[in-house]
């Protein structure tokens, strides 16, 4: 019990200068009082070594692990030293053919749709205690091959994995259909079939969130699954698909394709016998998903996309805890959030003092390598993310916004960036309209709500924003004139279970988490017949 309500914390937590990154006020974190700089740890340290080995680098198909039918495998990267930590079998469409071919089978003629609803609960359940087992495993999993902070992984991410397979445990025995009145002698009721075989697409900032968002809840409305992980981050998902075999899982039921989305990830979506697709990733990448879905079978497809996510400090905000909020929404992960606070308003009544106070909580923010105790800020995934973002940098300069701090590589190996901090930003600059996916702050000054609404909604993105203000009335007037999907006041990145999340506009379409997400996974069938003499009707 206990350990269950400190995973509810860690998940429900609003990340405030209350949270696990922050102790204290005026943004110092719990390691900035010793820091006055950037941590240079990463140029003049030898990397730690993981407590974990690479176990899984097969596909996983029909219960077991194999190589792909090529033979080709692919390396993936450590991003502390653009080292290889192993090679992974490369998934071409021959691959997913076999893996599409295990989950129709599994779906048509398998036990996994026609064992009762507890039964496939008590399987997710014990899926999720084995993943609470391991957990210290995964995590450093998670952070060799993506760059976060392992304290992020493992007290965090790793349990808010758990969490949502629980709670998708949870809803298995309670999806159930409704009787329905009708205009004369007939009994109708509706009820609600798993789809088939879903496709999920998974990208490389969250693989494990990700993986949890996607086969949770089509699981537990009884379908099958064929998943293909980031070619930059292939090693947790693999892990962890092996505790829901070890869970009891029939074979068949949850395949894991590793490869790359030209040629994997295109042959997934386009697939005649594939009935759903889930993707999370770009917005461009988005479009060529659903072109193919389309053109393929129709198929129905969910869409978590890109994002601007503007953060709006308001004139009665508390300058330091706001500093403090919007520091944590557009860092946090270093920067690589599709709903990170990359557009930060602030009230020009507050805004030179919250510059300044920004550009010293950036230069207090440690940076290293991520297995490091106390590491805010780890590597960027990969080399072509880490050049997209000094590129971007460079444009900020190039036209004209403050540099205020930051604006280079830090040490001189692995992708390390240097935490950054733009001010005197105006909205038609590529940093305030482009998704940059890095750690970039860009500091945008505003007059009144009128005007910060009409400037916030003027992106083609709307999957979330923060404002941050004491006024219950402001934050009424804000939360519903923003077009976005989620809106958080005085808080930000709080993930529940249980709380829906998708986009607006071009950020995405459908939700996912909570009750809403198991839309995405069931069919509605209506079911008709007359009734003869009815005593009621």
């Amino acid at each position: 019990m206990a350990s269950t309500l400190r995973i509810s914390r860690l998940i429900s937590r609003s990340f405030s200068s209350t949270s696990f990154f922050s102790r204290g006020r005026g943004g110092n974190s719990y390691l900035g009082s010793r820091l006055s700089k950037y941590s240079t740890a990463a140029a003049i340290e030898e990397p730690i070594k993981p407590s974990v080995q690479v176990e899984y680098n097969q596909l996983l198909i029909d219960g077991k692990f194999v190589d792909a039918a090529s033979g080709k495998t692919f390396p993936t990267l450590d991003p502390r030293t653009g080292e290889v930590i192993a090679h992974v079998a490369e998934g071409h469409s021959e691959d997913v053919d076999r893996a599409v071919a295990a989950a129709r089978k599994a779906f048509d003629h398998g036990p996994w749709p026609r064992i009762t609803a507890y039964e496939r609960q008590r399987i997710l359940l014990r899926a999720a205690d084995l993943i609470e087992k391991h957990n210290d495993e995964i995590a450093a999993l998670e952070t060799w091959d993506n760059g976060k902070p392992y304290e992020q992984s493992a007290k965090i991410e790793i349990p808010m994995l758990v969490r949502l397979i629980r709670y998708y445990a949870g809803w298995a025995d309670k999806i159930h259909g409704l009787t329905v009145p009708a205009d004369g002698p007939y009994h109708v009721q509706t009820l609600h079939e798993p789809i088939g075989v879903a496709g999920q697409i998974i990208p490389w900032n969250f693989p494990l969130l990700m993986f949890a968002w996607k086969v949770g809840p089509a699981l537990a409305c009884g379908n099958t699954i064929v998943l293909k992980t980031a070619e930059q981050t292939p090693l947790s998902a693999l892990y962890v698909a092996k505790l829901f075999l070890e869970a009891g899982l029939p074979p068949g039921v949850l395949n894991v394709i590793s490869g790359f989305g030209p040629t994997a990830g295109a042959a997934l979506a386009s697939h005649m016998e594939v009935d759903k697709l889930a993707f999370t990733g770009s917005t461009d990448t988005g479009k060529v998903v659903l072109e193919l879905a389309a053109k393929s079978n129709l198929k129905p497809v969910t869409l978590e996309l890109g994002g601007k996510s503007p953060f709006i400090v308001c004139e009665d905000a508390d300058v330091d805890q706001a500093v403090e909020l919007a520091h944590f929404a557009l860092f946090f992960n270093q920067g690589q959030c599709c709903c990170a606070g990359s557009r930060t308003f602030v009230h020009e009544r507050v805004y030179d003092e919250f510059v300044e106070k920004a550009k010293a909580r950036a230069l207090k923010r440690v940076v290293g390598d991520p297995f490091k105790g106390g590491i805010e800020q780890g590597p960027q995934i990969d080399s072509d993310q880490f050049e997209k973002i000094l590129r971007y940098i460079r444009y900020g300069v190039e036209s004209g916004a403050t540099l205020e701090t930051g604006g280079d590589r830090l040490g001189n190996k692995g992708f390390y960036i240097q935490p950054t901090v733009f001010s005197n930003v105006k909205d038609d600059m590529r940093i305030a309209k482009d998704e940059i996916f890095g750690p970039v702050q860009s500091i945008l000054k505003f007059k009144d709500l009128g005007e910060v609404v009409q400037r916030a909604n003027n992106t083609r993105y709307g999957l979330a924003a923060g404002v941050f203000t004491k006024n219950i009335d402001t934050a009424n007037i804000l939360t519903r004139a923003l077009r976005v999907g989620t809106v958080w006041v005085n808080c930000f990145d709080t993930f529940d279970a249980a709380i829906p999340f998708g986009g607006y506009k071009m950020s995405g379409q459908g939700r996912e988490k909570g009750e809403y997400s198991l839309k995405n996974y069931l069919q509605v069938k209506a079911v008709v017949n007359p009734l003869n003499n009815p005593a009621w009707l």
